[in-house]
């Protein structure tokens, strides 16, 4: 009891007599035109990924009342046509974080610029391979979870439940195609094939139509073990569900689906996270929230563990095997130090339930299990973190 008690006071002395760190964060999102879907069930929130973020902030704040710590946030929107670098730029000189909700291509000419050398920038809205892989940069770091990460997790519950044929159905939109693409290198890494595979091109109404189109257009598949619908702008993907000719399960962007976070993940803890933030913004957590709430809580735990606010140590830290994030699903979070990814769990859900965690049993990792999900050290091409 003596021992505690001294080692408690040990501790209050050390914190009383470290200097106060302030960590600034900026935090950028680029509006882009988003095209036109068949339903609008579904709107994107305005505040998308900011919520996330204010959320991470707040509790970054909670600690840091009790070590000294101080976190300030600003926020920074480009309008569509405005030039995104300019902001960038503008941030950057202020503080050497950045977190951003912005296209691939913006945000690796971010990473570029000279005002961002040295500093630490968060992807937390793309799942593009590529900026894991040959288009790497070292100062930017990945929350939001690879395509690959997500069909890679899609693909072990195929093999678990021995479905083996596979049939595909693809729309025509940028996101679409690469999660296709995605789920091609997926199957085959896992020794999986596609049966068959269409794109999806109709111009008609499926909220009429829907029972009459997509049964003929689902019947030259034949008999398959489950249809995988590449999606992602979740446009017609709601209307092939339960209207194929024949009756199999749906995988995809749409019916069993592999995702970053989702209202029905309850375990770990979770269920407290999504009641504060419901509380706070009056709605649900959506996977680029929780992205940026990652980003934001990577910076606050680096800042708790080394009381320190420069990016350099930040960096090194986050990147060690030191460094692991509590993130309530059910394991904790380290980063790739060979791309910058987050290691995370990826659920697999329906709309109602979570159904299981990939990886799942069974597949096993040599170094750490997360890696059996995306771009592994071998397969990588990243040599911006050498």
């Amino acid at each position: 009891m003596h021992r505690l008690v001294a080692v408690v006071f040990a501790l209050c002395c050390a914190m009383s007599t470290a200097a106060e760190v302030t960590l600034n964060t900026n935090y950028l999102h680029v509006e882009i035109p988003l095209p036109p879907t068949l339903s609008n069930l579904d709107p994107i929130p305005d505040n998308i990924g900011l919520a996330g973020v204010l959320t991470g902030l707040k509790d970054n704040q909670t600690t840091g009342r009790f070590l000294d710590q101080k976190y300030e946030l600003t926020e920074t929107y480009v309008p569509e046509g405005e030039d995104p670098l300019v902001a960038a730029k503008a941030l950057l000189a202020t503080s050497p974080y950045l977190i951003l909700n912005a296209p691939a291509e913006v945000q690796m000419a971010i990473a570029d610029l000279p005002e961002a050398r040295g500093a630490l920038i968060f992807n937390t809205s793309s799942g593009n391979i590529s900026l894991r892989d040959g288009e790497c940069r070292n100062n930017l770091l990945h929350t939001l979870p690879s395509d690959a990460m997500r069909t890679d997790a899609l693909a072990q519950v195929f093999v678990k439940k021995r479905w083996t044929d596979l049939v595909m159905i693809t729309g025509t939109h940028p996101q679409d195609v690469a999660y296709a693409q995605a789920v091609r290198q997926s199957l085959t890494k896992f020794g999986l094939d596609l049966a068959g595979e269409k794109e999806w091109a109709f111009d008609a109404d499926m909220r009429r139509n829907a029972s009459q189109e997509v049964p003929l257009f689902t019947q030259d598949f034949g008999d398959y073990d489950a249809m995988i619908l590449a999606d992602e702008l979740h446009d017609f993907g709601r209307y092939v569900l339960y209207n194929t000719w024949e009756a199999r399960p749906v995988a995809g962007s749409e019916g069993l689906s592999a995702v970053t976070w989702s209202p029905v993940i309850e375990q770990w803890g979770a269920a407290q996270l999504q009641s504060r933030f419901e509380k706070a913004h009056d709605r649900q957590m959506t996977s680029q929230d929780y992205a940026a709430w990652a980003a934001m809580r990577t910076l606050g735990e680096a800042v708790t563990r080394t009381n320190a606010a420069d990016p350099e140590t930040l960096r090194s830290y986050i990147l060690s095997d030191a460094f692991e994030l509590a993130g309530f699903k059910g394991r904790p979070l380290t980063y790739r130090d060979w791309n910058g990814q987050l290691r995370q769990p990826i659920a697999i859900v329906h709309p109602r339930a979570l159904v299981a965690q990939a990886p799942l049993d069974g597949f096993l990792h040599q170094v750490n299990e997360l890696d059996s999900l995306g771009l592994d050290r071998p397969e990588s091409t990243c040599e911006a973190f050498q």
